[in-house]
């Protein structure tokens, strides 16, 4: 009888899209639902980086360069600097979205039964990643009770083992929106440099920072060798569906090696590499009416979270995400509940259960990520059904322990 790999039976399935079915079922009964389950944002795509892709004049759609055209990674040298990040292009790979810098990143760094430590709650698709490499993920936990904050270094010394070859973060935080601050990321400098690691820093929510200044692991000095700069434009010009991000490094080896696994997938995508290209371009201040409308929905989201009964919801210092623990006993069937069983004035709420972002069985059963992407009027609407269906949610803790 044939059979599926054990790779294909242990890969995870998406905690953010694994409701899809639910979901379209509700739609199909007219019942709108509010998407908070995914980084999907509602900000428009720059007009002046699709008029590039529109205005495209060629005869033949080519390959472009594996490491993606040069004219587009020496425009993203420009950025970078804007960015305080000194980097020359030919320490620049395009990939087809973060995710195959992710990819790239870990087969080129990382053996198969390799450990790798992240943080939890950590980016599920990390997990989806390390299963494709054949690598091991050791989470560490952070907690909603210091707003996911770096778990301490004691923490981390304890998870090394001689398998242990790298640490995985995303800064600013998803799904958490946790900012680490520079001296956090230093304090993860002296563990890499003392333990001969890699580090893969994930960054691709650096624009949108409230609570303080994003550092990047670029700056890390003397760590030139040890760090793997995974970045994406999805998110920062709201064109998620241009499949470009970038793999950056210092270091010649982890390059030429990536390299190899990019000229074996050809090429990135043509045309989001003009869209991107272009992006750069844009004024100066183009992301301050983004990054503002973030603050606002961040603002808007916590507040009315936190006036519910039962929930608490740290304050995030970065992303568009945030993670709340609610007054419920098992994430994943409230979340699957909203969509099947519930609706409020004809709509409801789709989120994402928490549990899928832990690497710790058993961990996030309450708790649930929030993606504040909607414009202010739907954030209002989505939170007014959430606040209904918790007060009818036949499993609420919180009600419970009126009784």
């Amino acid at each position: 009888m044939l059979k599926i790999s054990h790779r294909g039976n242990i890969m995870p399935s998406s905690p953010i899209r694994k409701l899809v079915p639910f979901a379209e079922a509700a739609k199909k009964k007219g019942i709108t639902v509010y998407h908070l389950n995914i980084g999907q944002p509602d900000i428009e795509t720059p007009k002046a980086a699709l008029d590039a892709v529109k205005n495209s004049d060629f005869k033949i759609l080519e390959y472009s360069h594996s490491a993606g055209n040069e004219s587009y990674r020496r425009k993203l040298v420009q950025y970078y600097k804007k960015a305080g990040i000194d980097v020359d292009y030919s320490q620049i790979i395009i990939t087809t979205g973060g995710s195959e810098a992710i990819l790239f990143g870990f087969m080129s760094c990382l053996d198969p039964g390799d450990e790798v430590i992240i943080p939890e709650p950590f980016y599920a698709n990390y997990n989806g990643f390390a299963v494709a490499a054949g690598v091991v993920v050791k989470p560490i936990t952070s907690y909603i009770e210091t707003g996911f904050a770096l778990p301490p270094l004691e923490e981390f010394e304890k998870a090394i083992t001689p398998k242990t070859k790298a640490i995985v973060i995303c800064n600013p935080n998803n799904p958490t929106g946790y900012l680490y601050s520079k001296e956090e990321m230093e304090v993860l400098k002296g563990i890499i440099k003392k333990h001969g690691l890699y580090l893969f820093s994930d960054e691709a929510y650096r624009e949108f920072c409230y609570g303080g200044e994003h550092f990047s692991a670029m700056n890390l000095k003397g760590a030139d060798d040890n760090v793997v700069l995974m970045d994406t434009i999805s998110k920062r010009y709201s064109a998620c569906g241009g499949r470009i991000g970038s793999l950056i490094t210092r270091n010649k080896s982890i390059y030429d090696t990536a390299m190899k696994f990019a000229q074996a997938r050809l090429s990135p995508p043509s045309f989001a590499q003009i869209l991107g290209e272009a992006a750069v371009d844009l004024p100066d201040d183009y992301f301050s009416a983004t990054k503002a409308e973030y603050l606002k929905r961040r603002d808007l989201l916590v507040s009315r979270l936190n006036k519910m009964p039962g929930v608490f919801c740290p304050n995030p210092g970065g992303a568009f995400y945030a993670i709340a623990r609610l007054p419920i006993d098992d994430a994943d069937k409230f979340a699957q509940w909203l969509l099947e069983s519930f609706s409020y004035n004809n709509q409801t709420v789709m989120l994402a259960p928490a549990t899928g972002f832990y690497g710790t069985e058993g961990l996030g059963k309450n708790e649930v990520r929030l993606a504040y992407v909607l414009n202010s009027g739907s954030l209002h609407a989505a939170m007014d059904c959430l606040e209904k269906a918790l007060e009818i949610y036949p499993y609420n803790t919180a009600s419970r322990s009126l009784k």
